[in-house]
């Protein structure tokens, strides 16, 4: 993907200015449409997304005026300069209080009109970095260091650095913990979209309507609650990327509309009938087997289709045994900066290096964490590993089947050894979900789901 040129509409009755006006920003290198009068303004904006409107005040039939309030309604971050003689100075300062960035009186000097435009267009900049970055903050902030000497691993790397400079669809896999978020940000990063915005959105943790909007926006009206218009992730993310985390669990309901804007860059927002277009790379993330659930009809298998041009299979910390000293030192030093340094003793390390990490880099993380905080003097014990089942899952300890019974490569699934794992994990914190969680790596809602959907109760 080339750079996205800006895209200016100058608006004006009087056809001179309006060919000198496109002259000049076309010497300037944006991509200039014009429009002779406020109705086929807001007919052009209707069909076309702009960075900045140059807008005469004064026009027949719908004015600037009109116009202004149209683009400040439907148009969040389109930023509008108006054209003012100088009887109209006092309307133009109005237009101001409406959502107009700045005023210029023709006739304009050129050389203002540019800097007016600049600062206007780096205005727009700040709003969708500022609107990224409150997106941003509700996410769990990750280390952008990628720590791993396993060839596995390495070999995911190396598909991920040719992966990064196209604009194919990313599906990335493995069981939590596994860094998928983290391989997600290595691709945006690498990609010609790293200037722009990356966002994520949780598909497993809200609910059908709230994930469509939080998608696609609403219109004021969609939905109870729905007071005023929403930009959706696609819209603010314009020219950057999407993370789609669990995808797998995007309702049946909004799956079409997702494969619709993945074949045509076209969507509605909630409630609303307006076509609108948005350039965006999409990156997926699931933990389950997205193919089974095209087999259960779950899933579309179309949109599988669309999501999957390019697959990363993360594999499991347990399969990465050679990364885990490397990945407690990367840990410890991170911590360092702010609490001083801890060291690990030998005997503790051989424990994390046996144990099985069914919550792989995260749960690893967070032991550490912890047993950074509570480890008496500047070195870490075994003693103070929280583990479910002390001394890991392949050391002679045999764990009670109350508090495990499986160990990792024994013939269970999944599902039945994560079962085993949270159940260990509650017993060993007296059913605190608030620490149980923090061990895990996941949130205390999802953890009360995964014990609802388990049928896990605390002990009386």
């Amino acid at each position: 993907m080339g750079k996205i040129p800006i895209a200016i509409l100058a608006v004006d009755d009087e056809e001179t200015l309006l060919e000198v006006l496109k002259r000049i920003l076309q010497s300037e290198g944006y991509y200039v449409h014009t429009a002779a009068d406020g109705a086929a303004a807001i007919n052009i904006l209707q069909t076309l997304p702009f960075d900045l409107v140059l807008l005469d005040i004064k026009m027949p039939e719908v004015d600037g005026v009109a116009v202004l309030r149209f683009i400040r309604a439907n148009l969040l971050d389109t930023q509008v300069i108006m054209l003012s003689a100088s009887d109209e100075i006092d309307t133009a300062v109005e237009c101001m209080k409406l959502g107009a960035y700045d005023y210029l009186q023709k006739p304009h000097d050129n050389t203002e009109l540019l800097a007016a435009i600049d600062r206007a267009l780096e205005r727009k900049r700040l709003l969708i970095e500022n609107k990224a970055l409150r997106i941003e903050l509700a996410r769990r902030g990750l280390s952008p260091d990628i720590v791993t000497q396993t060839k596995a691993m390495l070999e995911v790397l190396d598909l991920a650095t040719r992966a990064a400079p196209t604009d194919s669809a990313v599906l990335i896999q493995g069981e939590s913990g596994t860094g998928k978020e983290l391989v997600a940000d290595f691709l945006h990063r690498s990609s010609v979209r790293r200037e722009k915005p990356l966002l994520a959105l949780g598909c497993s943790s809200i609910s059908e309507t709230l994930l469509e909007s939080e998608l696609f926006g609403h219109e004021r009206g969609a939905f109870p609650g729905a007071t005023g218009t929403k930009q959706g992730l696609l819209e603010i993310a314009n020219g950057g990327t999407l993370l789609l985390d669990d995808v797998g669990e995007i309702p049946a309901a909004v799956q079409p509309k997702l494969l619709r804007f993945l074949q045509s860059g076209e969507f509605h927002r909630l409630g609303g009938q307006k076509v609108h277009k948005s350039d965006v790379r999409v990156i997926s993330t699931t933990e389950g087997d997205l193919r089974n659930a095209v087999s259960l009809g779950k899933f579309r298998e179309d949109l599988l289709f669309r999501l999957n041009v390019i697959t990363l299979q993360l594999p499991p910390l347990r399969d990465r045994r050679e990364d885990i000293s490397l990945l407690v030192d990367h840990f410890l030093q991170k911590r360092a900066a702010k609490r001083g340094r801890k060291q690990i003793e030998e005997k503790a390390l051989e424990v994390l290096m046996k144990y099985d990490w069914p919550g792989n880099v995260r749960e690893l993380e967070n032991v550490i964490e912890r047993a950074a905080v509570f480890c008496q003097g500047e070195k870490i014990h075994k003693e103070d590993l929280a583990l479910p089942m002390r001394g890991g899952a392949k050391t002679e300890t045999t764990a009670s089947p109350s508090s495990r019974g499986i160990r990792a490569g024994s013939s269970v699934s999944l599902k039945e050894m994560e079962k085993a794992h949270i159940d260990g994990v509650l017993k060993s914190v007296n059913w605190q979900n608030g620490m149980a969680a923090k061990i895990l790596g996941i949130g205390v809602k999802t953890l009360s789901a995964k014990i609802r959907g388990h049928k896990l109760s605390k002990p009386k």
